[in-house]
């Protein structure tokens, strides 16, 4: 991250913790600030305003039941192009937010490797060098960034029809529902690890935090870091005091 994008990202956050504060209990970790949450829940609620208004406009059938929820059909058209920019527009502050953590590295390419042992849950915890994302939630926030900045693209160049030529504008509709659709597959995906894959992700987009044993099971790497306790450890302890209750 450059140092200018740096020194925004500090200040914001500094800023919107005035306005709101996480509380960590005991056996818990600070995972998302005030402001990292205000962004994600900006970038969410206006992806799925620009999906409704789009699916609206992309299918008849739909048009009829998701349009009057917007006023109508010419005000579900007007209202999407808009939708579609301030996404954008919360997006790019989201990839400075995020830009640091969501580097690729050699750990990452390990993990892709294991990919099929994590959608299986074969292990018990996740290999000792995940970090604060995984290879996963990198390989999707990148797929994400390339989606959005073609989202934005061909969204202008049909926002602007009368002024380009009709062949881009067509490519632009076909590269524009590609994106979309990329897009959304991820957002499902995103949805379902963040509640029934891996409980305990979304209350740290609610108050921001996570559950020590979270922390360890899903990002060893992460926990060492923040912490300094070793993950590996800390399972071996909670398999023994469980093995150890009454029955």
């Amino acid at each position: 991250m450059s140092t200018t994008a740096k020194k925004f990202d500090e200040s914001a956050r500094g800023e919107f913790a005035r306005f709101g504060t996480t509380r960590v209990h005991r056996g818990e970790l600070l995972r998302h600030p005030v402001y990292t949450r205000f962004l994600h829940w900006s970038v969410a609620i206006f992806f799925v305003l620009s999906l409704l208004t789009g699916f609206a406009i992309y299918s008849p059938w739909l048009f009829h039941w998701i349009a009057p929820l917007f006023g109508g059909g010419p005000r579900t058209r007007a209202l999407h192009p808009w939708f579609g920019l301030i996404f954008t527009i919360f997006f790019f502050f989201q990839f400075l937010n995020w830009m640091g953590p969501m580097i690729w590295t050699e750990a990452d390419r390990h993990w892709m490797k294991r990919i099929r042992h994590y959608a299986t849950n074969e292990e018990p915890i996740e290999a000792e060098d995940v970090g604060f994302f995984n290879g996963g939630q990198k390989l999707y926030f990148w797929a994400i960034v390339v989606s959005a900045i073609l989202f934005l693209i061909t969204g202008f160049l049909m926002w602007f029809d009368h002024a380009i030529p009709r062949w881009v504008v067509a490519v632009s509709y076909v590269v524009h529902d590609i994106a979309a659709l990329v897009m959304l597959a991820g957002f499902i995906i995103h949805v379902y690890e963040g509640t029934a894959h891996q409980p305990g992700t979304f209350r740290s987009m609610i108050d921001g935090t996570v559950t020590e044993r979270w922390a360890w099971t899903h990002h060893p790497g992460w926990f060492r870091s923040s912490t300094g306790r070793d993950a590996r450890e800390e399972y071996e302890r909670e398999r023994e005091r469980q093995e150890e209750r009454p029955l």
